[in-house]
């Protein structure tokens, strides 16, 4: 299933995802994260968006991984951070 959102991160910046994912298994197939927030480095977000790929759509699994994903990956975000992204990509599911 096919869905998008846009969210305002609270004392953020404005969030838009496009997410592919499956209804059955809830994993997500792709995810695409756009908005007015900066990640540094420049390929943060190509790499974020390739590894939420067949992640569960629960917010505890979602929000663990992405915590990985930024401590791992050396990621810095200004405007946004893992629980604003997690909570930008379960409002897909409504």
């Amino acid at each position: 299933m096919k869905s998008k959102s846009t969210y305002k991160i609270p004392n953020g910046k404005l969030l838009k995802i496009f997410l592919d994912y499956n209804e059955k298994n809830q994993l997500i197939n792709n995810i695409k994260i756009t908005g007015d927030f900066f990640a540094y480095p420049e390929e943060a977000i190509e790499k974020m968006e390739n590894e939420l790929k067949n992640t569960k759509l629960d917010k505890n699994i979602l929000n663990e991984k992405i915590k990985n994903i930024i401590q791992e990956n050396d990621i810095e975000f200004i405007g946004l951070n893992s629980e604003g992204l997690t909570n930008g990509i379960l409002i897909c599911l409504k």
